[in-house]
């Protein structure tokens, strides 16, 4: 097939001569709904600890490192999103897919089976080594068997999905936990990703290949270095001298010297790469570069917000696991309606650009406002703010993808989709490990200082690194006062920090060139046999 849309930001296939395979409407809502199962499971485990974290970090006696359990499965995601993008593009994508589904339903089991915080940790990174496949793949996927101009009203689907999974997942983390058991937020994945497998291996019948290209391999390694460095920096950094380690540590200044010449190295091994993981020429695209970007900052602005939200309902204005959940709801509704809105809307316009633009300049304002929150704001205030929030959200992750895609060679939809969501990973890895830091040592010194308040027969019973909601409840009268207000002073604040990232992208959004959509699918393998 050929590129419908020869702007600047688009170049022509080299094969456009080879015929397109050809999949019936039915195959394809077969393989949609084998996608959306699949990318629920990725995207639910990025937010079902949401409102188990407390129980669970005070359980495992892992509340000082609580930001690993999350940043462990999103810095996994972005190391592989890259590898399963370029490899999807060289040899097709079921298999990597199939593969995807397995590893992620195995490392759920035995995250449900830890029995320590070291090794829950370990298993959340080996299930964000399937999730990745699972998240990048999905949207790849649907790239290659629906028009740009079309696919509007499937991506509406897809990140609604997002939405309903961002919710969802504290919702049932929240059931788990006070009816059940919080490993069941791992468990719960088994019996969903078998059947997920049984019918993407039945369904799936994508175009397979081999490319006789040599594998990147100096750039995968260099890759995976610099965003190790990067992440762990951002982890392991006291930003305000408690914990951690200081900025003159000679390990800290080890790892930024990794990061720094690891991404030079990898700059280099790009430019001599055969088949470059991430070709840099994709920066020289500006719809890419400017989408890209915009997917960073929300990333970290988003993922941040989302992981310590429930946290503070629970601690701050004392509502259940279960309640905090639900009062998560409004997000979920504001992101559902304008992603799909705004996906059919896309659909019979063409006219995609001005919903990042609305979408980041009313988050913006929204994550401004809720700097305001405590203890007293009331359920009815808060679930407002929520679903504006979500509504800002809801016009802007989609959009940026179906951008990206629509602006590159038909070959590159892998790997472009895989970097566009690679960055965003990499910015709600950093993002979340540098929130998680400022929020830890800002409740470390509230933590400190209840002394001057608290009655010390009272403060006695306070066991910082076995904190659950249930036993702060329990708490004295005085202590529990303390305790909430320690929260509520360390959290809400903290959120003007992220405040900035999302007006910058709100900024980068007025920059973004509409690309006229392509009315032609983007398959990558023509005329091959279609794999069994």
């Amino acid at each position: 097939m050929s590129a419908t849309a020869t702007t600047p930001d688009q170049r022509v296939p080299e094969d456009a001569d080879k015929p397109l395979v050809v999949l019936d409407k039915r195959t394809i809502w077969l393989i949609f709904g084998s996608l959306m199962a699949s990318m629920f499971l990725s995207s639910l485990d990025q937010s079902i600890l949401g409102t188990a974290m407390p129980t669970i970090v005070g359980e495992l006696s892992g509340v000082e490192h609580q930001g690993w359990l999350m940043t462990a499965y999103i810095l996994a995601i972005a190391i592989v999103m890259p590898l399963y993008g370029k490899f999807g593009d060289l040899w097709g994508r079921r298999w990597p897919f199939l593969f995807s589904i397995g590893l992620f339903t195995l490392a759920s089991a035995g995250a449900g089976f830890s029995q320590s915080f070291g090794e829950l940790v370990v298993w959340r990174a080996v299930q964000g080594l399937g999730g990745g496949g699972l998240m990048i793949l999905s949207q790849a996927i649907i790239a290659d068997i629906i028009p740009a101009r079309e696919r509007g009203k499937y991506m509406g689907p897809m990140g609604a999905l997002f939405g309903v999974s961002a919710v969802a997942g504290p919702l049932l983390g929240g059931l788990f936990t006070d009816h059940l058991d919080w490993r069941w937020c791992f468990w719960i994945n088994i019996p969903v990703g078998v059947a997920a497998l049984v019918v993407s291996w039945i369904t799936l019948k994508l175009p397979s290949h081999r490319a006789g290209r040599k594998i990147d391999w100096p750039g995968i390694v260099t890759m995976i270095v610099a965003t190790s460095s990067l992440v762990l920096v951002a982890t392991w950094t006291s930003w305000s001298g408690s914990g951690s380690y200081d900025f003159s540590d000679p390990l800290l200044i080890g790892l930024s010297a990794g990061f720094v010449v690891a991404t030079a190295l990898f700059v280099l091994a790009e430019t001599r790469a055969e088949e470059p993981l991430i070709p840099l020429h994709l920066f020289r695209n500006r719809t890419f570069a400017i989408s890209t970007t915009i997917g960073l900052v929300v990333g970290m602005g988003m993922f941040s917000a989302l992981t310590f939200l429930p946290t503070f309902l629970q601690m701050s204005s004392g509502a259940g696991v279960t309640q905090s959940g639900l009062l998560m709801l409004p997000m979920m509704a504001g992101m559902m309606l304008t992603t799909i809105g705004s996906g059919v809307l896309i659909t019979r316009t063409g006219r995609y650009k001005m919903y990042p633009v609305a979408g980041l300049a009313l988050s913006s304002i929204m994550l401004a406002v809720m700097t305001q929150i405590d203890g007293s704001t009331s359920l009815v205030t808060f679930s407002v703010f929520l679903f504006l929030l979500g509504a800002g959200l809801g016009f802007v992750m989609q959009t940026i993808v179906l951008a990206v895609q629509n602006a590159v060679d038909p070959h590159e939809l892998g790997t472009a989709t895989s970097s566009n969501n690679f960055f965003r990973e990499i910015g709600a890895a950093v993002g979340v490990a540098l929130f998680s830091t400022l929020f830890t040592n800002r409740l470390t010194e509230n933590m400190g200082g209840l002394a001057a308040t608290v009655p010390p027969e009272q403060l006695a019973q306070l066991d910082p690194a076995g904190l659950t909601p249930a036993a702060v409840q329990d708490f004295p009268a005085a202590l529990k006062q303390g305790v909430i207000d320690a929260y509520a002073d360390a959290l809400a604040p903290s959120f003007w920090y992220l405040v900035p990232l999302l007006v910058l992208g709100f900024v980068l959004a007025l920059f973004l060139r509409e690309v006229r959509l392509s009315d032609e699918a983007g398959m990558v393998a023509r005329g091959e046999a279609v794999a069994g």
